[in-house]
């Protein structure tokens, strides 16, 4: 089999006036990639502090290399933890397949897996939990996460619903709440508004509802400001294969 070729590279992303929205030097990729999936891939998904460097500090993630082996090395970890294999074998054959998938761009992951998948498995990473919730695997029973990466976020797209309470749990502002969690973790979110009042509707505290659009005007105005910070720095809603992802939600 031919020896699979890596080289190192400069990802640049510019501003159309020319100036520097991001650069990393020497970045190691495989040789086949495009410039764009290098780009996307150095400057979206290189995990960009945290990682133990050569010289004992931390700092970014600056190989392909370990990228892909935090993503595919965690799913081998979980699954052998959970018992899906039958052998050490399997789960190195399932490890090397995935491996060879994705840098020859026959897979891809979505977005939050690139963001967040592993960075506590392969680099101890953790951060101050954010509100999400895990189902522990021995009890069945739901938990409170403790921190933000030893149960990451990897999943894609969320439908939630939303009471016809403005201020109360699984009310209208906390439906804002939860959506700015799925957002930090580049995850995208549709919302189910058919419990909520019309516009005119009576409300029990005397009055009339201004109905649905008033508050999403505000909140597409405030998902539209983390939307811009959460793309930045290459602009692209690209995934590495050139497939809508990350998907970041607009109110549907």
């Amino acid at each position: 089999m031919k020896p699979f070729e890596w080289e190192k590279r400069t990802s640049r992303i510019t501003n159309p006036d020319g100036s520097v929205v991001f650069e990393m030097k020497e970045a190691e990729i495989p040789k086949s990639w495009s410039q764009l999936a290098t780009d996307i891939m150095v400057s979206k998904y290189f995990r960009k502090a945290g990682v133990p460097q050569e010289d004992g500090s931390t700092g970014p993630e600056r190989s392909a290399r370990q990228v892909i082996h935090r993503l595919a090395g965690c799913w081998r970890y979980w699954g052998e933890s959970h018992g899906y294999f039958d052998t050490t074998e399997d789960a190195q054959a399932f490890y090397d397949e995935l491996c060879y998938m994705m840098l020859h761009q026959m897979c891809a992951p979505n977005s939050p897996q690139w963001f967040n998948t592993g960075l506590n498995w392969a680099y101890g990473i953790t951060g101050p939990a954010q509100g999400h919730f895990y189902c522990d695997p021995q009890t069945g029973e739901l938990k409170k996460s403790t921190n933000a990466y030893e149960h990451p976020q990897p999943h894609a797209c969320f439908i939630q619903s939303v009471s016809d309470d403005l201020v109360n749990e699984g009310g209208i502002m906390d439906l804002w709440v939860r959506e700015a969690r799925l957002f930090k973790y580049g995850s995208g979110t549709g919302s189910n508004f058919s419990r909520l009042r019309g516009e005119g509707e009576k409300l029990s505290g005397g009055g009339r509802s201004s109905g649905l659009m008033s508050f999403l005007r505000i909140g597409d105005r405030a998902a539209g400001r983390h939307q811009i910070r959460r793309n930045h720095p290459s602009g692209s809603k690209n995934g590495l294969l050139g497939s809508g992802s990350p998907r970041h939600r607009r109110f549907h």
